[in-house]
């Protein structure tokens, strides 16, 4: 066991290696007190910094051909099952298109709908050549549809100028794709509004 004497040497060793700041006088005044607050000097944690995952360029896309679909893949028959799937999603969306639902609400849901799959027909155009070619929409872009034709030729017709028709359960709804240059992702989010006369 240790002294009185060598117990305080001992505490006031430790107060000095344990707060080197403080000074002797201001030790002493804490002990007198019997209140004594060690200093921590604790390290900072570095947080790791997260990389972000960056994802392809178009220009990657492209030169990697992402979307191009694949000659031996260009026949209407393989996507007829799309089709039909797609059908199945608009009576969802529109609650069963009943006889007396409200066309302006199958057209309002129609026209912000995901369009993949749908069987459209472009009824007038600026460009003759364009009318009359029907088919199912495999890819939408901002400007242009890609549409698969019952001869399994892949066409790719611009929304610019042209005007479509789209028939579900009896219901025919037309798309004036001058309205409706958007990506399908941005076209979910716009309020469209109605207007009298709309030109080509």
């Amino acid at each position: 066991p240790q002294g009185s004497e060598e117990a305080k040497a001992f505490v006031n060793a430790f107060l000095k290696r344990s707060m080197p700041k403080m000074k002797d006088e201001a030790i002493q005044d804490m002990l007198t007190r019997k209140a004594v607050v060690l200093e921590h000097h604790s390290k900072k944690k570095i947080k790791p910094q997260r990389k972000k995952t960056k994802g392809f360029t178009a220009k990657q896309r492209r030169e990697m051909r992402l979307f191009e679909i694949e000659p031996e893949q260009q026949r209407y028959a393989l996507f007829l099952p799309l089709h039909e799937l797609w059908k199945q999603y608009i009576r969802d969306l529109c609650h069963g298109l009943k006889p007396d639902a409200q066309p302006q609400m199958v057209q309002s849901k129609l026209l912000k709908a995901d369009l993949h799959g749908a069987i459209v027909t472009v009824t007038k155009s600026k460009c003759p050549s364009y009318v009359g070619i029907t088919g199912i929409i495999l890819q939408e872009f901002k400007h242009v549809f890609k549409i698969i034709t019952k001869e399994d030729k892949l066409k790719v017709v611009p929304k610019l100028n042209n005007v479509f028709s789209l028939e579900i359960d009896g219901f025919i709804s037309y798309i004036y794709g001058s309205k409706f240059q958007l990506r399908a992702s941005e076209r979910s989010a716009k309020k469209f509004k109605l207007k009298g006369t709309i030109d080509l």
